[in-house]
């Protein structure tokens, strides 16, 4: 008499404990990103400085992504259905306004180092302050096309479930070449201010070195630049009828906003290893450059840079010593 042998059941591709340990790993890093975004901010109050700024604005921002993500994967410890069937708006709160975030902090470190510029010629070039405004409204604009076209192209998906492939094509050729054209700017802004000794100056009255900045802004243009390569890569890899690249079922854009099919357990795990790299890593490096430092401490330092320039001058002719020392002065005390 035969016997029936049992059918064979097929393993999950990541195991419930691996994906277990990473719902804890990344909700446990943007937590602590947001704890300490939070204690920067308070830190502005403590400390009495102005309080509506650059620095006040790039945590501000950086604070609303890290909670967004935080929220996002604490679906996944028990709900794991239901982080993959959110309504349409929710479902774009948390999958993709934190893009359009990391997008507007970079627009905004944008106008920062053209500030830093502006301030070092100030007073040689005082036409460049008209262009401070149009530099304003254009990265505005830029911003609030980035927020249009994914917030679009995502509800069109989601709600009147038209053409994926044509929507996912048009959010990310407009969404990231933004990007890289931003990354364009930044990098043209960086070399500039790593030629301008006053620049140097001003960066240093805030307390960061001319090596912090460039090493912050090459990765972040680095990251930001591979990012959208990476999302041109999979749209032009997918056949012509369905988005479904490197064998996961999930469309394979690093930003989600078309995302129909559940995240599987592969999908999952590429997903996060996604966000920790093109998303953890850039606004990570942001927060710890818009660090809060002691009042002190920055004077302090001022002080030393002064007196360096001071030194290292009191050999240049009186008229060009006194016209260099007073530059400094001004850049510093803005």
């Amino acid at each position: 008499m035969d016997v029936e042998m049992p059918l064979p059941t097929l393993s999950p591709a990541v195991p419930a404990f691996v994906k277990l340990g990473l719902t804890v790993a990344y909700t446990a890093f943007y937590s602590l990103l947001f704890i300490f975004v939070y204690v920067q901010l308070w830190l502005i109050l403590h400390y009495k400085h102005k309080r509506f700024s650059y620095q006040t604005v790039f945590l501000f921002l950086c604070l609303l992504w890290a909670a967004l993500r935080t929220i996002l994967f604490s679906f996944y410890f028990k709900d794991f259905m239901l982080a993959n069937s959110f309504g349409p708006f929710v479902f774009w709160l948390l999958y993709c306004f934190p893009v359009c975030l990391q997008f507007f902090t970079l627009s905004l470190m944008n106008l920062y180092f053209t500030q830093v510029i502006f301030k070092a010629k100030s007073k040689y070039y005082p036409d460049l302050q008209k262009y401070r405004l149009p530099l304003r409204l254009t990265f505005l604009l830029a911003s609030l096309l980035f927020l249009v076209v994914n917030l679009t192209c995502a509800l069109l998906v989601k709600i009147t479930h038209t053409e994926t492939r044509a929507v996912v094509f048009v959010r990310v050729a407009i969404n990231d070449t933004l990007f890289v054209l931003c990354a364009i700017s930044l990098s043209v802004s960086l070399y500039k201010i790593a030629k301008m000794s006053l620049a140097n100056i001003y960066l240093e009255s805030k307390g960061s070195s001319l090596f912090q900045t460039i090493a912050v802004g090459v990765v972040i243009i680095s990251l930001y630049t591979s990012r959208a390569c990476y999302n041109f890569v999979a749209i032009a890899l997918t056949s012509n009828n369905h988005i479904n690249t490197f064998d996961y079922d999930w469309y394979n854009v690093s930003d989600q906003a078309d995302l129909q099919i559940q995240l599987g357990d592969k999908g999952y795990l590429v997903f996060g290893v996604i966000l920790f790299i093109w998303e953890l890593l850039p606004t990570t490096l942001v927060v710890l450059f818009f660090r809060v430092r002691r009042p002190i401490q920055s004077q302090v330092f001022c002080c030393c840079r002064l007196r360096m320039a001071c030194h290292v001058l009191m050999d240049s002719p009186p008229g060009l010593f006194s016209s260099i020392i007073l530059d400094a002065m001004t850049v510093m005390m803005t």
